[in-house]
């Protein structure tokens, strides 16, 4: 077997393979003995046609294909392994010649980061600031979610709730069909329906009206386009708001005494949420400073497997293509064209993921079992412990953990390096390759584990999906979470008492 090794672009390997002719005869023969029993050649029982006989009568071409569909994989493999290639991915397979038997191999691997002096990256984090009024605001909803309600029998106005039947409709398509409907009468509760509020103020109980709106030019896909409501209200409420005092707030939890310490928490909350955002601000800042200055390079079957995450986030499962090309035909889409409008945005979350993990490895950045167990504790010492113990205490359970809290550590040192606070590393940083972690997925398509080729009429060996950072990683953060929920929020959302 003659091999010879051409580095390519994009972070490949291009391995062009002559096989033994002996080698190739050899396979011919273990495909005449797996096609004899199953031959039907006049004149003879299965399995006793001489080769020669088979080949006349199915052709060479169908021994041939045979036999290098097996063949194919295994000299590749035998390749990628005296060269030491440290493959992340199946590679691209080719039949450039049949005489001698010739295969071009085109295989991916571990990707090149280079950082450069990411350490002087600096980001100004912005200031922090809010006004009572907020805290006004946030009370006010709170006073709306305790509010009591009791039918009244007068037109609608400002603020009430009302139950009815909602047609919407723009230029004969349909937007939104409800029966039974409940909502607030209030500009900031209907984003979603403009113009509907002045209409619905003065209404009486028991009409059916339908009126045209022209959208304002802040209403998103709608602006300026004509929109027909067709309204039958059925009962009105009138909402009744608790005083704003000690009672309420009392009413509101018990660690809330008096109306000044609801307060104090609401402001509390909003400064926590304005410094999360700032933090982001910054990561996302100081991160596109680092990909400014990072060189990257990485083989493109890292981008198409991202592109077959998201669409999984889009409610894909993995190789359902019934479900991919229903949602193809309601979308007007074809899969390529899908696939293209994906590429740009997954090419973009592959060099983050790429740049981090190098960053990770560059500082040093890592998490001990110990910390994961500790983790895994605090996580089942809250609501739905058991639940959450049942999901996680398992060595992918763990793994995911363990990802999650290496995630939030490299976020927070490249905030610290952002703002300069950063500690010293014990020895100079060098420029970091990616991390074996990232291609977690990509080294199980290992020479010994690789998948075999189309027919050999085909030539190409097609890619197999995957991700372009773990799964568990990505999972986790969405079972996990980055933060747990703020009181502002969390009371916002809470049950509200019966009316």
């Amino acid at each position: 077997m003659n091999v010879t090794v051409e580095r390519m672009p994009e972070s490949q390997v291009r391995l062009t393979i002559e096989i033994d002719a002996a080698r190739v005869e050899s396979s011919l023969n273990q495909a005449y003995k797996r096609i004899a029993p199953r031959a039907k050649v006049p004149g003879f029982r299965p399995g006793k046609a001489p080769r020669a006989l088979i080949e006349r009568h199915y052709g060479r071409e169908t021994l041939l294909n045979e036999a290098l569909d097996r063949l194919v994989p295994e000299v590749v493999a035998e390749a990628i392994k005296a060269e030491a290639i440290e493959i992340i991915d199946q590679p691209d397979l080719e039949i450039t010649n049949l005489d001698p038997v010739t295969v071009t191999a085109t295989v991916p691997v571990k990707p090149t980061i280079t950082l450069g002096d990411y350490r002087t990256v600096r980001v100004e984090r912005a200031a922090i600031a809010f006004d009572a009024e907020e805290v006004d605001k946030s009370l006010e909803d709170l006073r709306r979610r305790y509010a009591t309600v009791e039918p009244v029998e007068r037109a609608v106005e400002d603020g009430d709730v009302i139950r009815l039947d909602l047609k919407a409709e723009s230029e004969g398509e349909p937007l939104l069909e409800q029966e039974d409907a409940e909502l607030v009468v209030s500009a900031d509760q209907l984003p979603g329906l403009p113009g509907l509020h002045a209409k619905l103020l003065g209404l009486a109980p028991g009409t059916t009206e339908t009126f045209d709106v022209e959208a304002a030019e802040d209403a998103g896909e709608l602006a300026g386009k004509t929109i027909t409501y067709t309204v039958t209200l059925k009962d009105v409420k009138a909402q009744t708001l608790p005083e704003l005092d000690d009672e309420f707030a009392k009413e509101v939890g018990e660690s809330f005494p008096t109306l000044a310490s609801l307060r104090e928490r609401i402001e509390t909350d909003i400064k926590t949420r304005r410094e999360n955002e700032a933090d982001e601000q910054l990561q996302e800042q100081a991160l596109a400073q680092m990909l400014s200055q990072a060189t990257l390079e990485f083989p493109p079957q890292l981008v198409e497997r991202e592109v077959e995450r998201m669409l999984r986030d889009q409610g894909v499962p993995s190789n359902d293509r019934k479900t991919l090309e229903r949602m193809l035909r309601r979308a007007g889409f074809s899969e390529e064209q899908l696939r293209k409008e994906f590429r740009p945005a997954a090419a973009e979350r592959v060099r983050r993921s790429l740049v981090l993990n190098s960053l990770r490895e560059a500082e040093g950045i890592d998490v001990t079992p110990d910390e994961v167990e500790a983790e895994l504790e605090r996580m089942g010492a809250g609501i739905n412990a058991e639940q959450i113990r049942k999901m996680f205490d398992t060595d992918t359970g763990r793994d995911a953990i363990r990802s999650t809290l290496m995630s939030r550590r490299t976020l927070e040192r490249l905030r610290l390096i952002a703002r300069g606070e950063a500690p010293e590393l014990s020895a100079p940083a060098t420029d970091a390759v990616a991390d074996r972690a990232v291609l977690a997925e990509a080294t199980e398509a290992t020479p010994e584990t690789l998948d075999p080729p189309a027919p050999v009429a085909a030539a190409i060996m097609t890619d197999a999906p995957s991700e372009a950072v773990p799964a568990e990683a990505a999972s986790s953060e969405a079972v996990l979470g980055e933060e747990p929920e703020t009181t502002e929020s969390a009371l916002s959302a809470g049950p509200a008492p019966p009316a």
